[in-house]
């Protein structure tokens, strides 16, 4: 109850600071009389989002009411939030991030890439909210394939782990563990976008193309597999053993950096030996 309380104060002070900071004028409303406190009233937030007076009344005075999707998106856009503030508005009132409105990130930043690309015997990528790889280092071409000469779909590490006989082979009896995770993930992704005609269609072909995909699918598992650690069986050096971390990249939340790090030193010798035949 206690962390509700505190919650639901964060949610009303940040709507007022949303709202002082906004002139009638800003949002296409007239300013009338001179006003003892600068911002919108609660009666204009009121009218530009569709809702009642004493209903976002309450909402800022911290009582324990429930916010559906569209208010909040309707709040959002009269209080003129930016991407960041949206995000915030919903974790504070709804306790997840709002559905996603934009197309998937499919670059990353020039610091990004320089950061992949001084992993060395480490092989590290990219993914974006549909799991398509969008960058990667040498040596994860190395390892995992030539993103750069793949299409489109087969860049998609989800697509690739349930319809290619190469991720089975490399994962051997590890695989099912890790499909079934990444699938979790998957699918909670998926849970974070409303309307996108995308995932409708890939999760479709996938049906078509796997026989564990159609399977799993509608079982909504979620399940915990550690990510501590990953034997993989390369067709050219054999075991690789990577120690594997996955983190957000700050500037973009639709972003996730992955970077497999050797364990012992026979993967980082066999990692050394495939980088140094590329750069001979």
């Amino acid at each position: 109850m206690q962390e509700e309380r505190v919650k639901t104060g964060e949610l009303a002070e940040f709507l007022r600071t949303r709202r002082a900071r906004l002139t009638p004028e800003q949002v296409g409303l007239p300013s009338g009389e001179r006003r003892r406190t600068p911002g919108l009233r609660r009666a204009e937030v009121a009218i530009l989002t569709g809702i009642s007076v004493d209903w976002y009344t309450w909402l800022e005075q911290g009582r324990d009411i429930q916010v559906s999707i569209q208010v909040l998106d309707s709040l959002s856009r009269a209080l003129r939030m930016n991407d960041i503030e949206r995000k915030h508005l919903f974790l504070l009132a709804a306790g997840h991030l709002p559905p996603s409105n934009q197309a998937p990130q499919n670059k990353v930043s020039r610091l990004l890439q320089d950061f992949l690309d001084r992993q060395g015997e480490s092989p590290a990528f990219v993914v974006n909210s549909r799991w398509d790889v969008v960058a990667w280092n040498q040596a994860a071409i190395l390892v995992f394939g030539d993103y750069e000469a793949m299409s489109a779909r087969d860049r998609n590490s989800i697509w690739r782990l349930f319809t290619t006989n190469n991720a089975k082979r490399m994962l051997g009896d590890s695989w099912e563990a890790n499909a079934k995770h990444r699938l979790a993930q998957f699918r909670a992704n998926y849970a974070n976008t409303v309307g996108d005609p995308w995932w409708g269609e890939f999760i479709e072909d996938l049906h078509q193309q796997s026989k564990e995909f159609q399977e799993w699918w509608p079982l909504h598992q979620v399940i915990n597999v550690p990510e501590g650690e990953k034997l993989l069986n390369h067709p050219v050096v054999g075991s690789l053993r990577f120690g594997h971390l996955s983190f957000q990249a700050m500037d973009s939340v639709d972003l996730q950096v992955t970077v497999n790090i050797p364990l012992d030193t026979p993967t980082i010798e066999r990692m050394r030996k495939l980088l140094s035949a590329v750069n001979r």
